[in-house]
This record gives C-alpha cells, sequence and structure tokens, in this order.
C-alpha cells in the first residue's frame, strides 16, 4: 500500500510531493558537472582495467570532487548485487559465481599508478558464492599491501550473512578499517534494506570484526537521513552503535536515485547536520562526519588521518 506522499494527484501528476523533492534539491546538494584532467585520467585508468567503482555505479554527488584529489572507492566482486534494496542504484541480479580473477592484481596496480596512501574497498553482495565473495575480497586486499607497504585499506563490505568463516578471512588481510554500514534506523530497516539484511545482525558483524580481530582495527558505519526516521530514533541508532564497539560514523542526506527508488520525506539543513553530529559524539562515537553530501566514503582518508590520535 503507498503511502500519501506516494501518491500521485490525479489532476496534476507531476506536482506528487515525492516528485517535487526529488527534482527541487536544495541549493546546498548542488554539485558541479565533474571536469578536470586528473578526473579524465582517473576515469581512464579504470576504464582501461574495466574496473568499477562505487562513485560511477551509486551515481555519487562527489565523484567529481573526489576523484580530482585522487580518491576512488574501487567497487569489487562485479557490478551486479545480489540483493535489491531499495535506497541502491547498483544492479540487482545473480552473478552466478562469477568473478574477475585478475581483479586483485587490476585494483593493486592501479592504486600504485595513483600512488594512492589510503584506498576504500567496497563489494556487491555475493550470496550466490558460498563465502559470499570474502576470500576474493581478502585477495584484493593482501594484493594492494604487498605493492603498497605503506598504504591504508578501509574495506566496506557487506555482512556476509554473519558467517564466521568469512568475516575472519576479512580480518586475515589486515585491513585496517573495516567498515559496514546500518543504513537506517531499525523501524524502516526492512523497508529501506533488502529483506536479508537485518539491523541486528549488521551491529553483531561490526562487533564481531573488532572482537576477533588480533591486531588495532577501526570500525566504521554510516547513516542516511531524509527516509522517515525521527530524532529519537537516530539517537537510538547512535547509541547501538556505540554499544557495539563503533568507532567511527558518517551521516548524510538521502539522495533519491529514479522515481522507482525509495521517496524523499525530508532535506536536512547543515545546520541539522551539525546538531546530529554533536548528537552521536555526545552518544559516544569517536570521530563523525555529517553534512548533506557526506558518503560511507567521502573523503574517507581526510577523515581517518585527521582523526588518527584516535586510531
Amino acid at each position: 500500500m503507498k503511502s500519501n506522499s506516494d501518491v500521485i494527484n490525479k489532476k496534476k501528476p507531476s506536482s506528487a510531493p515525492s516528485e517535487k523533492l526529488h527534482i527541487n534539491k536544495p541549493k546546498w546538494l548542488k554539485t558541479k558537472i565533474p571536469t578536470g584532467k586528473k578526473f579524465f585520467d582517473i576515469k581512464k585508468t579504470l576504464s582501461e582495467r574495466k574496473l568499477v567503482t562505487v562513485c560511477e555505479e551509486a551515481k555519487c554527488p562527489n565523484i567529481g570532487e573526489c576523484w580530482n584529489t585522487g580518491t576512488a572507492t574501487f567497487m569489487v566482486l562485479g557490478d551486479v548485487c545480489t540483493r535489491a534494496c531499495r535506497f541502491c542504484h547498483i544492479k540487482t541480479g545473480n552473478p552466478n559465481q562469477a568473478v574477475n580473477a585478475e581483479e586483485p592484481l587490476d585494483v593493486a596496480e592501479s592504486c600504485q599508478k595513483m600512488k594512492l596512501k589510503y584506498v576504500v574497498l567496497t563489494m556487491v553482495d555475493r550470496d550466490d558464492m558460498p563465502d559470499g565473495g570474502a576470500a576474493h575480497v581478502a585477495k584484493v586486499i593482501s594484493k594492494i599491501k604487498e605493492l603498497n607497504p605503506k598504504i591504508i585499506v578501509e574495506v566496506l563490505m557487506g555482512d556476509f550473512q554473519n558467517k564466521q568463516s568469512s568475516l575472519e578471512t576479512i580480518l586475515s588481510s589486515k585491513p585496517e578499517v573495516v567498515s559496514h554500514n546500518i543504513e537506517t534506523v531499525a523501524r524502516l530497516t526492512p523497508r529501506v534494506r533488502d529483506a536479508r539484511a537485518k539491523y541486528q545482525q549488521s551491529l553483531d558483524v561490526l562487533k564481531k570484526m573488532k572482537q576477533w580481530a588480533d591486531y588495532p582495527i577501526k570500525t566504521k558505519s554510516a547513516v542516511m537521513v531524509g527516509l522517515g526516521e525521527s530524532h529519537e530514533e537516530l539517537k537510538k541508532s547512535f547509541d547501538d552503535l556505540v554499544l557495539h564497539d563503533v568507532d567511527f560514523l558518517t551521516i548524510g542526506q538521502y539522495m533519491r536515485p529514479t522515481k522507482k527508488h525509495l521517496s524523499i520525506k525530508k532535506w536536512y539543513t547543515p545546520q541539522e547536520f551539525d546538531q546530529l553530529k554533536q548528537v552521536a559524539l555526545n552518544s559516544g562515537l569517536k570521530a563523525v562526519a555529517s553534512a548533506p553530501l557526506v558518503r560511507s566514503s567521502y573523503k574517507a582518508a581526510e577523515f581517518y588521518f585527521a582523526n588518527n590520535d584516535l586510531a
């Protein structure tokens, strides 16, 4: 059953509230068209190696800014996700266990060519594979570190269905930051995320990664706002993350990729994001990035090194 905000006015079909929110973005969410030599150099390098970035696949609004500062988030295990979260623009389907065996070397050599000091790896969910693709992701991390000994690796991973063997496989490659997103508050999780993604399961995965690591790591998560959550629910999510030993948090505005995706219930102002940051810090999180255009991997290197005394 559709909510009132999804019902189209029969007399004026184009004036539906959700469509107005989708089209009429506040001025603080406007971004420039990507340009610049470095941007196109990175695009060429990625294309030549047939590598996928979440920057492109998820239509990230920060792609121009990040690429022109030499930062990109590689998406491994292909560009087809086995899950169908209702906020996400990445293709969904069944890859039938297909993986690119050359991907670990290609990503590692690209990091080397781009002279990266910090790299973020994200992944599509691969429920079609017995280990969820954990062994492949670990190979990518290990090869990156082999060719780039001083690099810092952040892995933004799926939940691997909370399988201990898969989580331990990721830890065996020793990423410095382990990130997994709860995405939204508990009440909205069934509506926003794929049915296989559970709020408590995500929290459990984050806590296990911190507890099982035999070396110092930092854990990180992300929350989108604008999906109909309340202030009290957000505060509860921040508290839950602290109870599960999460260190870092990013908070950003949900932006509807297409009209087929979840509608936007509210645009948060920059001032409201500042307030949410303080609430999250008061809950006990060690560092918080909160702004309209903040995404999971937005300026991840700057965020990490700015909080180096915590790392």
